[in-house]
């Protein structure tokens, strides 16, 4: 395997992961009371966002050339690291509920 691919794979387990938490935060906003649903609701609705937009970042890199790698791996990256801190932060603040 190389280098390419062992990065896709790190990166589509990684969106699977971030997925099952967007997934636990939705069945918590169901059971979630009134006025702390609508706040899961919302972090739930930029989560899924970002979570497509991270998808379509792997999606990208999956098919790049290797001349255009180095440009789409920089910007998977920060779709990456968007999530990441969008799922952190929401794990944190639910937390608190």
């Amino acid at each position: 395997m190389t280098n390419r691919e062992e990065y896709i794979d790190k990166l589509a387990a990684q969106l699977k992961e971030w997925s099952a938490s967007v997934d636990e935060l939705e069945s918590n906003a169901r059971a979630a009371k009134a006025n702390v649903k609508n706040e899961y609701e919302k972090q739930i609705r930029q989560m899924k966002d970002k979570r497509d937009t991270a998808f379509q970042k792997l999606q990208e890199l999956k098919g790049a050339s290797t001349d255009a790698w180095d440009t789409l791996k920089a910007g998977s990256e920060a779709a990456w690291a968007d999530l990441k801190n969008a799922v952190a932060a929401a794990k944190e603040r639910f937390k608190k509920s």
